[in-house]
């Protein structure tokens, strides 16, 4: 059994003789470009986010409609990670970063053609599929890659580099819509310029999976498309139940804040300035960004039970700020969550990061992520819905009481599993 207090990523080199994989600690330039690619792809996605209320305006969307096209997304990532989540598997990281990269940059150009809800929800797909495809392998290369003087880097990026790309998405496109030409336009043609240099990059670096040398991969791959894509090992399901709850509870405050977040922080500052709805997403993300580097050395299952409290202490102040209409309460708010945000994913996520041997990485980061990715859009959906019946206060108000009740359920049984964890190091 893997053991999940400690720091490190638990990375082992690939099988000697079985292609260009090279092992963790020998990645050189290719870690920066997975975790430029990363960082690009969830940028990409919140940029979107803070669009929203501009494309409401332009095409008389409904909040209901917004959060749809929002979970367009969500639902594409998780069929791209149920298809091809362990594809990198058989295939490399390599390959499959690179085909990720090009969906990405065709649905820029979809989105940058939007003319109204059709080319929307078509790029929005585009997109969740390149993320979906490329999801597996970035996790996996950013484990593999990791230098070897810094094991738990890799960890690290794969929890801070979604917080990062999201805080960045927001505050640019923010910018871009309050003070630039064409912000629709423009914003994704500096994206697609972005992605096609960090493509470059992903050609031109070294694969790190224990691929087939004979070329024999591809026909395995196409063979077992869409019959075995994610998988947890089965020894270790039941630890993987415990932690996966925690990202269901950070994943969903995510969704919120992506969909919504923007017009409820407009509507409690009682202003039309573009910017301040994709700071508010920003200052979620880069607080989470903030504790994530704070507590990077902190032992997993320690930062997983400070975020979920973080989280609740967030969550009771963005609740206060809702009842008493105040914008400088939801901003602290916001901060908080977002550090118990970052805390917790981390914590959650490097934990989980050690449950899986190296040829199977790829499947067990696509099922932390089918989880993640079902946690931003079926509550976000919901949420989005019960607006336009019951005002975006109190259905907001309703869905911060319901993700504090599966953060008291998370923090219980993330404190259980520690606890037995202890008992069996002191019976070894």
């Amino acid at each position: 059994m893997a053991d999940l207090s400690g720091t490190t990523a638990g990375v082992a080199p690939p099988h000697p003789g079985t292609g260009a994989g090279t092992g963790a600690g020998t990645g050189g330039s290719g870690f920066w470009w997975v975790g430029a690619v990363l960082v690009l792809l969830m940028l990409s996605s919140s940029v979107p986010s803070a669009l929203y209320v501009l494309y409401q305006q332009r095409w008389g969307l409904s909040s209901g409609t917004v959060t749809v096209v929002f979970a367009l997304y969500t639902v594409t990532v998780l069929l791209g990670l149920l298809l091809f989540g362990s594809l990198s598997d058989t295939l490399g990281r390599r390959p499959v970063l690179g085909a990720g990269l090009v969906l990405a940059i065709a649905s820029m150009g979809l989105f940058a053609a939007a003319d109204g809800l059709g080319l929307l929800l078509a790029a929005r797909a585009v997109q969740g599929l390149a993320v979906g495809l490329a999801t597996g392998a970035m996790g996996a290369a950013l484990l593999e890659l990791s230098p070897r003087s810094r094991p738990a880097l890799g960890a690290q990026v794969n929890s801070a580099g979604p917080t990062v790309g999201i805080g960045l998405g927001g505050i640019g496109a923010g910018l871009l819509v309050q003070y630039a030409p064409a912000p629709t336009v423009l914003s994704y043609l500096l994206l697609t310029a972005a992605f096609a240099v960090t493509l470059a990059g992903v050609v031109r670096m070294r694969e790190s999976a224990p691929v087939d040398p004979a070329g024999h991969g591809w026909r395995l791959a196409v063979r077992e498309i869409g019959v075995r894509r994610i998988g947890v090992p089965a020894a270790v399901r039941g630890r993987f139940a415990v932690l996966v709850l925690t990202v269901v509870a950070v994943w969903s405050v995510g969704g919120f804040y992506l969909s919504l977040g923007p017009h409820l922080a407009l509507s409690l500052l009682h202003s039309s300035n573009y910017l301040l709805g994709g700071a508010t997403v920003a200052l979620l993300a880069g607080a989470a960004t903030a504790a994530q580097l704070l507590l990077g050395s902190t032992e997993a299952l320690r930062t997983a039970v400070l975020g979920l409290c973080g989280l609740l202490a967030g969550l009771a102040l963005v609740l206060l700020a809702l009842g008493l209409r105040s914008a400088a309460v939801f901003l602290a708010g916001t901060a908080v969550l977002g550090s118990g945000w970052g805390a917790a994913f981390l914590g959650a996520f490097r934990a989980l990061s050690t449950l899986a041997e190296p040829a199977h990485r790829g499947e067990l980061t696509a099922a932390v992520y089918v989880f993640a990715y079902l946690a931003m859009s079926v509550p976000a959906v919901l949420a989005g819905l019960l607006t336009n019946i019951h005002g975006l206060q109190r259905t907001s108000v309703g869905f911060m009481a319901a993700v504090a009740g599966v953060c008291v359920l998370a923090l219980l049984v993330t404190l259980r599993l520690a606890a037995r964890i202890r008992a069996e190091g002191s019976t070894a």
